[in-house]
C-alpha cells in the first residue's frame, strides 16, 4: 500500500482535486511542445514522458512545497526557485500560477502568511511556494503537500496528452497508476530534503534539472497558435 494510501484529510484531497480553480487545466506541463516535437506519440512515451518529469521538476516542486508547508521562509524559497527555474518562459508559467493558486488559496483558507506572501510578490510567487504555505494554512503535513505537488507533475500532462492525442482516458489513467511507486519515492525523496532546510538552507532542496524541457518551453511559448498556455 503506497504512503499516499495512508494520508489523510479533506483539505488535501481538494487541494489535488484537478478541479481546484488554481488555473492547472490551462497547461499541459511541457506535454504539447512534447507532442509537437514527436516525443509524445502513444501511451508508452506518454509513460516515460511523465517519468521523467516527475524524477526532476516533480521533485523540485516537492521539496518547494514541503519546505513552505514546513514554515520555512517563503521569500527565500521564491529566490531559490528563481533560480532552479533557467527558461523564462517556465518562471512566467510558476509565477502566473502561483498567482491564480493564491488567488483560490485566500478564498478557501484565509490566513495571514498568504496575505503577507501575496503583498510580497503581487505578480505571483512560483506555484511550489504557494502550494506548500497553502498547505499550512490548510493544516497539511510537508509530506502530504509533497504528494499532491509530486502528483500534480504528472497529472497534468497525462490530462492533456488525453486531448491533444485522442489517447484513451483509461490508459492515460494507467500511466498514473503505474507511477505510484515512483510517487512515493519522489514525495518521501521532497519531503526529507525539505526537512533539512533550517539547518542546511536551500542548498539542502532538490535542484534536479530538465534541459529538454527547458529548451521545449521556450519554443512552445514563441508558438502563435497552441491549446495550453504551457
Amino acid at each position: 500500500m503506497s504512503q499516499m494510501g495512508r494520508l489523510t484529510g479533506g483539505a488535501l484531497f481538494v487541494l489535488a482535486d484537478g478541479r481546484f480553480p488554481a488555473g492547472g487545466h490551462a497547461h499541459s506541463g511541457g506535454a504539447e511542445a512534447a507532442v509537437t516535437a514527436g516525443r509524445v506519440h502513444d501511451v508508452a512515451s506518454l509513460a516515460e514522458f511523465c517519468r521523467g518529469r516527475l524524477h526532476t521538476s516533480g521533485l523540485v516542486a516537492a521539496g518547494f512545497a514541503a519546505a513552505a508547508a514546513a514554515g520555512y521562509d517563503p521569500l527565500l524559497l521564491d529566490e531559490a526557485a528563481d533560480a532552479r527555474t533557467p527558461a523564462p518562459a517556465l518562471r512566467h508559467t510558476a509565477r502566473r500560477l502561483g498567482r491564480q493558486l493564491m488567488r483560490a488559496a485566500r478564498a478557501t483558507w484565509p490566513s495571514a502568511e498568504l496575505d503577507e506572501l501575496a503583498a510580497a510578490r503581487p505578480r505571483g510567487a512560483h506555484q511550489p511556494v504557494v502550494l506548500g504555505l497553502t498547505a499550512r494554512s490548510a493544516g497539511l503535513t510537508p509530506l502530504e503537500i509533497a504528494y499532491v505537488a509530486a502528483y500534480e507533475s504528472v497529472s497534468g500532462p497525462a490530462t492533456a496528452t488525453v486531448r491533444l492525442l485522442g489517447l484513451n482516458p483509461f490508459d492515460a489513467t494507467g500511466v498514473l497508476a503505474r507511477l505510484t511507486t515512483d510517487l512515493d519515492d519522489v514525495a518521501e525523496r521532497g519531503a526529507a530534503c525539505a526537512s533539512r532546510v533550517f539547518a542546511e538552507g536551500v542548498d539542502a532542496l532538490p535542484a534536479a534539472s530538465a534541459p529538454l524541457l527547458d529548451i521545449a518551453a521556450e519554443r512552445h511559448a514563441a508558438r502563435p497558435a497552441r491549446l495550453f498556455a504551457s
